[in-house]
């Protein structure tokens, strides 16, 4: 999760910052994820917290940690610093608050129409009894593992 998290800022923060991002996004991780299992939302593989909840943190992030040299030479222009090099300045913070919610919005969508479709047309989840027994053997005709023989 803390790879998700830099994505937005790896080429405009330090080293230090890249740190500190990683290290919450190991707590947002762990609040995100709880918080799925407290709503009832069934994420078998954590990709909601580790993607979404990371992603947006590593977006707002960048507005807080990003550093006015490293922008200047990743980008070749003088753009405004992160608030925590320049308190009197939310122009980037501003910025990437109104991409991510850009994103969210351009996310929702595109995909909230095709997810119902899928969802009236049954194709969304799989039968419960399938995921019981196991996709491999309803979806591929075949165990995933054979357990029966010896090495």
């Amino acid at each position: 999760c803390g790879l998700v998290a830099i994505t937005a800022g790896c080429a405009v923060v330090e080293p230090w910052a890249a740190t500190v991002i990683g290290v919450i996004s190991g707590w947002v991780y762990l609040w995100s994820s709880n918080a799925l299992v407290k709503w009832r939302i069934d994420d078998a593989v954590d990709a909601i917290p580790v993607h979404l909840a990371n992603g947006i943190w590593g977006v707002i992030a960048t507005g807080l940690f990003a550093r006015g040299e490293h922008i200047e030479v990743a980008f070749n222009t003088d753009a405004s610093e992160g608030i925590f090099y320049d308190f009197s300045n939310f122009k980037l913070l501003a910025a990437q608050l109104c991409g991510l919610l850009f994103i969210i919005g351009w996310v929702s969508v595109l995909m909230g129409p095709f997810f119902l479709v899928l969802n009236y047309l049954g194709w969304f989840r799989a039968d419960p009894l399938e995921e019981v027994v196991g996709l491999d053997i309803s979806y591929h005709g075949g165990n995933a593992y054979d357990f029966d023989t010896q090495p």
